[in-house]
């Protein structure tokens, strides 16, 4: 049997106050109104929207995108709680919280909107609050990704403190399991170490799909943020390795399409992941971006037990990775001037080398 929570009491009861009711009835008569319009129920990008990004990949789709994307109608981080009643409904009406939802099955309780939102709690399933995915820390609270529904969630409220800061991951060893399966614990992705959270198959895509989204709208703006699945504003090869296998294997979900249009409904922008998947691979796949800098030729080649790289009049600092096709980190450096020279060790196989610098993303892959 299903635990609502419906009727609560003391040390958790929360007393809306009337602003707070007035906020909800307006949401709530907002959004019948929404789901009254002929052209809610099956919103789509209006016609043209992506048009500046047709026949384009690597770092020139993203730039394009990014520019469609960008300077969305920002809502206020009190707004959220009314927000979540349009974005994030059940067909219940109940919250729909990826870290305690069970989709083929009856999770272990359901919130309400309004009466179960909280700032904190002392057990899972006492009530629910705003979830960053892509942590407030990372990126110093900053406006308007604080409050981008795009990556923000409702979620118990105990899960979420559980969550933390903590990179996604796939978990070997858990310290910690949730309800509905979600761990928390030792990271064994190929490349991956320390402790992470992570959510269950059936929304690892959606959040995915939102780092996609973020590493878009804020390009140009992600090399200041403080995270561990990033390195120099891009990420990390384990991380992108993780974030692609979970787009590919957790694919859009009617969920996902619905939510993109009613954020789209507020914030007037969309999360182009959703509308058109095979951007990731073209923006992040093992080929993406290749030979794009044209402005100053790249050369990459491996010779006897060393990889040899030729920036022609490039002086920059640059970051340069090289991972296998499990995406498990081989090498990584930075390095200043046109050329280096990386020893490496490697048994027989594909690997892709990534050139982060001043002037773009270079990717290429070598075979030994």
């Amino acid at each position: 049997m299903i635990y609502e929570k419906e009727a609560r009491g003391p040390p958790f009861s929360f007393s809306p106050s009337t602003a707070d009711w007035n906020t909800f009835e307006a949401m709530r008569t907002l959004i019948a109104l929404l789901l009254a319009s002929p052209l809610f129920c099956c919103a789509q990008p209006p016609a043209g929207y992506y048009d500046p990004a047709a026949g384009l990949s690597g770092e020139g789709l993203r730039n394009a995108l990014q520019l469609i994307i960008d300077g969305h109608n920002e809502l206020s981080y009190t707004t959220l709680w009314s927000a979540f009643g349009l974005t994030d409904r059940k067909p219940n009406m109940k919250v729909w919280d990826m870290y305690s939802d069970v989709p083929s099955g009856t999770p272990a309780y359901e919130y309400a909107f309004v009466t179960d939102q909280c700032g904190a709690a002392n057990s899972e399933g006492d009530c629910f609050n705003r979830e960053h995915t892509f942590p407030q820390s990372w990126f110093n609270s900053t406006t308007p990704m604080n409050s981008d529904l795009f990556h923000l969630y409702p979620a118990d409220g105990f899960v979420n403190q559980e969550r933390d800061n903590w990179a996604y991951g796939e978990v070997g060893n858990a310290s910690w399991t949730g309800s509905n399966g979600s761990k928390l614990g030792t990271c064994n992705f190929p490349g991956c170490s320390g402790t992470v959270f992570e959510p269950i198959d059936a929304y690892k895509g959606d959040l995915a799909r939102g780092y996609f989204y973020l590493l878009t709208r804020y390009h140009g703006q992600e090399n200041s943020w403080l995270s561990p699945m990033l390195l120099n504003g891009e990420l990390r090869p384990w991380a992108e390795a993780l974030l692609i296998s979970w787009h590919q294997q957790d694919p859009v979900s009617q969920k996902e399409i619905d939510r993109n249009n009613r954020v789209y409904s507020l914030q007037f922008n969309r999360n182009p992941f959703i509308d058109n998947p095979n951007w990731v691979p073209a923006i992040w796949g093992p080929t993406a971006s290749v030979n794009e800098l044209g402005a100053a030729p790249t050369q990459i080649w491996l010779d006897a037990d060393a990889l040899h790289v030729v920036r022609h009049g490039s002086s920059g600092t640059a970051a340069l990775t090289v991972v296998d096709v499990q995406g498990s980190l081989v090498a990584q450096r930075q390095f200043a001037g046109d050329r280096t020279l990386v020893p490496l060790e490697i048994a027989a196989g594909v690997y892709v080398v990534t050139i982060q610098g001043p002037e773009g993303r270079f990717v290429q892959r070598v075979v030994r």
